[in-house]
Formats: C-alpha cells, sequence, structure tokens
C-alpha cells in the first residue's frame, strides 16, 4: 500500500511516500532560516509559508518516488497536535487531494508519528516497548502496548525538555534552533561553576518539570549580564545539557523498573540529542536493555514518519472524510 504523507505541524512543509516501513521519498521545506530572525517560530509566518510550499512539496514526493497520483492508495496527514493555522494547510491539502483521487484520508496523530519514525530505521521493532518522547513541545513516558495503543505513564507538569533547551540556549545569545546550538558547541559540565537545580513533581515519580531549571538558567545568565559578568558558554550549555539528561534519564530507567520492560525507544527532536544518545545507551547496556532511537534525519518533524504510523492507524479502522479538523492539543491516546 503506498500512502502519500503530509506533515504541517509547525515550521516544516513535508511530503513523503510510504510503502510499508520502506521510505520511497521523503521531502521537507524548512523555514528555519526565516524563523531564526525572530528567535523562534511565528505561527502566523509558518502558516503562509505552508501554503506558499505544500504544492511543491507534494508533487515533489510522488515525483522521487517514481509515481504519479494515480498509483496513491491512500492520503495521510497529521491533524494534531500543533500550530492550529500550520495543522489546517496540511488537513485541507489532504482532504481535497483524497477526495479529488478517491483514496481512503488517514488522520495521524504527530506524537504517534514520531514514535513510528523508528519503526523506519529499525524494521524489526515491535510493540511493546517504553518510549521515552521528548521534544520541543511535550515529553512523555509512553508505554506503547500496541501500534495504536498508547498508555502515558509520565509526562511534563510544565515545559518541555526542548523548550528548556530552546529557551536557555536564547538567553546565552545562541541563535534557533537553540537545543541544535547548545548540543553543538557544549563542553564539560560543571556543576560548582554553575549550579542547576534538579526539579522533581512530589507524589508523581516519573512526571517531569523543567520549568523551575529553566528559569534558573535565565536567572543565571541575566545576573551576568546586569552585572557585566562573563558567561562560559560552552561549559553552561553543558551543563544545562547534562542536567536535563540526568532527568529524562533517571525517569525512564525507574518507569522501565516499575513496568518491568526492557525495551526502550527514544523519539522526538531531543532524540537527537548526542549526551542523551550516548548516556542511554550505557545505562540500557548496563541493565541489559535494549535500545532504539532513529536516524537524526527522522528525528525532527517529516512525513515519512507520518505514513510509518498511517499503515497502522488504516489497519486499525481509523479513517477519515471531508469533516476531519485539525487540532492543536490532543492526547496521543
Amino acid at each position: 500500500m503506498k500512502i502519500l504523507a503530509i506533515e504541517s505541524s509547525c515550521d516544516e512543509t513535508a511530503a513523503a511516500v510510504v510503502e510499508g516501513r520502506n521510505v520511497l521519498s521523503n521531502i521537507v521545506a524548512t523555514q528555519i532560516a526565516e524563523h531564526r530572525i525572530y528567535g523562534g517560530v511565528v505561527p502566523e509566518i509558518a502558516s503562509r509559508r505552508h501554503t506558499e510550499a505544500i504544492s511543491t512539496v507534494v508533487r515533489d514526493a510522488v515525483e522521487t518516488a517514481g509515481l504519479t497520483l494515480k498509483d496513491i492508495d491512500a492520503v495521510a496527514v497529521t491533524h494534531a497536535p500543533g500550530l492550529i493555522g500550520a495543522l489546517l494547510v496540511g488537513v485541507n491539502f489532504a482532504k481535497g487531494l483524497s477526495m479529488s483521487l478517491g483514496v481512503p484520508l488517514i488522520p495521524v496523530h504527530h506524537l504517534r508519528s514520531h514514535i513510528a519514525a523508528n519503526y523506519i530505521c529499525h524494521p524489526d521493532l515491535k510493540p511493546p516497548f517504553l518510549c521515552l518522547l521528548v521534544s520541543g513541545g511535550n515529553s512523555l513516558i509512553v508505554k506503547v502496548n500496541g501500534y495504536t495503543d498508547f498508555e502515558v505513564i509520565g509526562r511534563t507538569r510544565d515545559d518541555a525538555a526542548g523548550e528548556c533547551f530552546d529557551k536557555s540556549a536564547r538567553s546565552m545569545g545562541l541563535d534557533y534552533p537553540g537545543g541544535v546550538m547548545l548540543d553543538k558547541i557544549a563542553t564539560e559540565p560543571d556543576f560548582i561553576k554553575y549550579p542547576m537545580p534538579w526539579p522533581k513533581v512530589e507524589g508523581a515519580e516519573l512526571d517531569f518539570s523543567f520549568s523551575g531549571l529553566k528559569t534558573a538558567v535565565i536567572n543565571l545568565t541575566h545576573n551576568a549580564e546586569q552585572k557585566g559578568a562573563p558567561i562560559d558558554v560552552p561549559v553552561l550549555s553543558a551543563t544545562v545539557r547534562c542536567r536535563v539528561c540526568d532527568i529524562l534519564i533517571a525517569n525512564t530507567m525507574r518507569a522501565a523498573e516499575l513496568t518491568g520492560m526492557n525495551k526502550i525507544v527514544i523519539a522526538g527532536g531531543v532524540s537527537a540529542n548526542s549526551e542523551l544518545r550516548e548516556r542511554m545507551e550505557k545505562e540500557c547496556a548496563d541493565k541489559g536493555y535494549s535500545l532504539y532511537y532513529p536516524e537524526k534525519k527522522y528525528c525532527g518533524d517529516n512525513a515519512a514518519m507520518v505514513g510509518a504510523q498511517a499503515i497502522h492507524e488504516y489497519e486499525a479502522g481509523h479513517i477519515s472524510g471531508a469533516d476531519l479538523n485539525a487540532r492543536a492539543t490532543m492526547s496521543i491516546t
């Protein structure tokens, strides 16, 4: 079954053709350079750029796959969660395409797609497994019981890990996307020079809280600026990165103990973080767990991951019609 998948939840206009776990094409038009001057994504600009790019991106995806639209068996689209204006561009385009081609329309949850990115890179991977899902807007520990059966056992109570990285990087004067830049320049952490809190959620040991850590970094940089004191940005970056990884890894390992899961998956944009990957590999090796994470090109938003999840949604009977709408927020379950 050849699925044409569309993704437009934030600042990447993407389309792909996927057959099972085989990616026939994966086209991404990024807006990073334009949003960089604002230090983050401007929703109205993102929506307009999606409108301008989507026709070309979809056409390129079909042509790169060596197909025509007549060869497409279904259209899949990210319908939630994300920036509502951006989502609407993809959803409405997909609805029109589905109706004109007379093929099924498959709605796909953005976070389910991030998990499915691992199916592309690890063809033998099957549920059940435990997934640490971390991105700019979400930080979850998900028990994946089946391809469309998800149980959230840990979640952020405030900011996501990716937002903590991005806002911390911005306070240090690093370019957008902050988390990527922070990871690139980080050297060795120094908690004596830059003490960092380890926020915990009382009564919910698997939940995350990154707001206090983000605020601590912002206050530290602002105070230094007011005093005219220099900041060792590479060391501070490494210290922040280390603490975020401390929190993510500790909660994930505890979740594995509590659930008895020995198959661990990392997904989402932050799964590209170099320290998170390296330390999770060591932790899992020490405990005898299997670890999976996507290739870096599939960590960020892309449409191949949408197509990888779409086949399972289709098999579960999750098909929509012309009444499909976009939703800014929606639980993965």
